[in-house]
Formats: C-alpha cells, sequence, structure tokens
C-alpha cells in the first residue's frame, strides 16, 4: 500500500511514527514545505518526502491521509489536479467538513477522522466518519486506520467532541496523573516508581472500560468497599467538585472545537 500525508506538522509527524511501525517507510509518501526540522525527521525515520503537489501524486496513491492546518486544506486540495481518483482522502483536519473538501476533490472517496497524538505509539483514539465510501473502501481505511489505535465510526457532526474526548482528554488525564504522582511523592514513593504505578493503573482501567459492557461507575463500584479507603478517597473528590470540574473543561474545550 502506498501512503501518502500531506502536511508534516504535530499531527503528521505522529501518524508517520505510528505508520512505520507497521509498514515500511518506503511506502510512506509525504508532502511538507521545505523545513529543516522535517528534513531531519524524514532523514531518521526514511520516508519519502517531497514539497511539490507534482511529485507526491505522481506515486499514484493508495491512500492520502491530510493533516494540513483547516483553515487552507480545501485550498491545498485544489492543487491535486492529477490524483488518482481511486485515492481514498482521510482528513484529519478538524472541522472541516466532507462537503467542503469535495469542493477540491469531487471525484475522490473521502474520510473525514479526528486522532490523538498517542497513535505515536499505535495506541491512538480515531473517530472516523467513512459515509462517503464504498464498504470495500471503508475496509481499506479502517484497516490502515487501525494499525494507529482504536478506530470509533461516527456520524460527522459528532466528530467535535470526539475530538475533544480523544484529543484533549489526554491533557486532562495527564493533570490527574500529576496529581497523584505528587501526592504520591507527598507520602514518600519514589516520583520515577510513582509514574510508572500511575501510568499502568490508567493503562489497566481504560482496558476494562474499553472491553467492558458497563460503565465506568459499576468498575468504580468494584473497587469501592464498604467503609474502605477508596470509598473516602471517592467521596473527597465529590467534596471538591471533580465530577463537575471536569465536565466543564469538556464543555469548556468543546465550545472552541465546534
Amino acid at each position: 500500500m502506498k501512503i501518502g500525508i500531506l502536511g508534516v506538522g504535530n499531527m503528521g509527524k505522529a501518524i508517520i511514527e505510528g505508520l512505520k511501525n507497521v509498514y515500511d517507510a518506503k511506502d510512506i509518501y509525504a508532502m511538507n514545505p521545505v523545513n529543516p526540522k522535517v528534513a531531519a525527521f524524514q532523514s531518521k525515520i526514511g520516508f519519502n518526502l517531497y514539497s511539490q503537489y507534482v511529485d507526491l501524486e505522481k506515486n499514484h496513491l493508495d491512500v492520502l491521509i491530510v493533516t494540513t492546518p483547516a483553515p487552507i486544506t480545501v485550498q491545498i486540495l485544489s492543487h491535486f489536479t492529477d490524483l488518482s481518483s481511486d485515492t481514498i482522502i482521510i482528513s484529519a483536519a478538524a472541522g472541516v467538513k466532507i462537503v467542503s473538501l469535495k469542493q477540491a476533490l469531487p471525484n475522490n472517496p473521502i474520510a473525514e477522522i479526528i486522532p490523538n497524538i498517542p497513535v505515536t505509539v499505535n495506541r491512538g483514539t480515531i473517530g472516523a466518519t467513512l459515509s462517503d465510501l464504498t464498504e470495500k473502501q471503508q475496509e481499506v481505511t479502517v484497516k490502515l486506520l487501525s494499525s494507529l489505535g482504536d478506530v470509533i465510526p461516527v456520524h460527522e457532526y459528532q466528530l467535535p467532541i470526539i475530538g475533544t474526548l480523544s484529543g484533549c482528554g489526554p491533557a486532562f488525564v495527564d493533570v490527574f496523573m500529576d496529581a497523584m504522582g505528587d501526592a504520591a511523592v507527598e507520602n514518600g514513593l519514589n516520583r520515577h516508581i510513582a509514574h510508572k504505578v500511575i501510568a499502568s493503573m490508567v493503562a489497566g482501567s481504560g482496558s476494562m472500560l474499553y472491553q467492558s459492557n458497563h460503565g465506568p461507575a459499576y468498575l468504580k463500584d468494584l473497587v469501592t468497599s464498604p467503609g474502605g479507603s477508596t470509598i473516602k478517597g471517592v467521596n473527597m473528590l465529590e467534596r471538591c467538585n471533580f465530577r463537575r470540574a471536569v465536565i466543564d473543561a469538556v464543555n469548556k474545550a468543546n465550545d472552541y472545537n465546534r
């Protein structure tokens, strides 16, 4: 499979990092304006790098993943006048709807995604709208994206909140883990060990929720013994309005993402 990447900024780099763990770097074809940092990254990974539209599209790409800034994405795509109509476009340009992308590439199948940075280590969360794709094209797209993490098909109007949860959520969890680390140090644990324990705990709890048919409240109840230390800690979080703070943080971030 020949995979194109349009834009090698933070998300473009993250996607390339994840892809090279599964695919041969020589099958990755990226385009970005001349940039010494991008050139150094290319030298490290070994993918193909171009600075001109024509050089990228002549490779007969199976898929083109678009990670350009949203305000200029349609304009940039309009330069691909010789791109094969069989090339599947996967746009990660937040907020740019499929109908707008079709103005630039009316003959190409287009998927819209919201990935997050953990795609770097193939543990990403990727919301995907696939309604413009045939069943076969959906299979190709989901297989490719699944190499980067969990793919969650959703309607296009649901992508903003998916982006908030998966894109902003890691920072919220990082703040939570940082606070737990401070508490662990205060109670005599080495910070390095504390971070290992906390990261393992979050990963394990997340995996349980992902694989469970129950919600997080049920999983919380499994570890809150009557009169035990956990329920006392949970009640302290409630008294400090932890739940309200999380809801307000998500809503505030989502106001910007709409």
